[in-house]
């Protein structure tokens, strides 16, 4: 279970959690909801421990993100953090040297799912293609908590389908969790079990996507249209 308890996070004059408290489910995928600059990304890097909060804190199971918090977690940054010189096949050797928990069997088996080689180069490829080659070095792990930072942001729309075909594919439901941080709210409308909200570093909204459905009424989409609406003119 991640919690967060009155975290505020702050760059500059720039407020990007603003004394957020929430509890993220496990074993489930969790929407993390938002228009751009809402605290979404700061959000996942406060739960890796790339950021320190400047105030209140973030608990992992109980521990604040450490070194052993961190070798549970695969996170997929939105930036493109790859070395463009490097083969797939030297970046996942680069990545299985820091982790234990690397599979394989996965590994070649998702490489064949994304329709990708080990011997393309990353600097040659298409966005879509790192984007996918980002995915696979993510899932050929065994993390109990995987982080996805805007996985499907500038991709075209057949990418967007495979990789959320591989967000799934895999998916240990009730023994892994899975957050993802998104504006493209109708491409992952479908596998999402729960969905938090966040609009200025705050939780506007949370709850289970079917309950939250019904009692709206209403799709993901048009719930965010209504909870983003009626804060602004609050």
């Amino acid at each position: 279970m991640i919690e967060f308890k009155g975290v505020t996070k702050t760059f500059g004059k720039t407020t990007a959690l603003d004394d957020l408290s929430l509890v993220i489910p496990e074993g489930k995928i969790v929407g993390v909801l938002g228009p751009n600059g809402s605290g979404k990304s700061t959000l996942l890097k406060m739960i890796v421990g790339l950021n320190k909060p400047n105030g209140g804190e973030v608990l992992i199971h109980q521990q604040k993100p450490n070194t052993e918090t961190k070798s549970h977690i695969s996170y997929l940054a939105e930036i493109d953090y790859l070395y463009g010189w490097m083969t797939i096949q030297q970046a996942a050797d680069f990545i299985k040297a820091f982790y234990t928990d690397w599979q394989e069997d996965k590994y070649r088996d998702l490489m064949k799912f994304l329709e990708l080689q080990p011997s393309m180069v990353i600097k040659k490829l298409s966005k879509g293609m790192r984007a996918k080659a980002k995915l696979l070095l993510s899932f050929s792990r065994n993390a109990k908590l995987i982080l996805l930072d805007e996985p499907l942001s500038g991709i075209d729309i057949l990418t967007r389908d495979k990789i959320i075909e591989t967000i799934i594919k895999d998916y240990r439901a009730g023994d892994q969790s899975i957050l993802i941080t998104t504006h493209e709210i109708q491409e992952i409308e479908g596998i999402l079990d729960e969905v938090i909200f966040i609009r200025q570093g705050k939780v506007a909204l949370q709850g289970n996507v079917e309950e939250l459905r019904e009692e709206h009424q209403a799709s993901l989409i048009e719930i965010m249209k209504e909870v983003y609406w009626y804060e602004n003119i609050k």
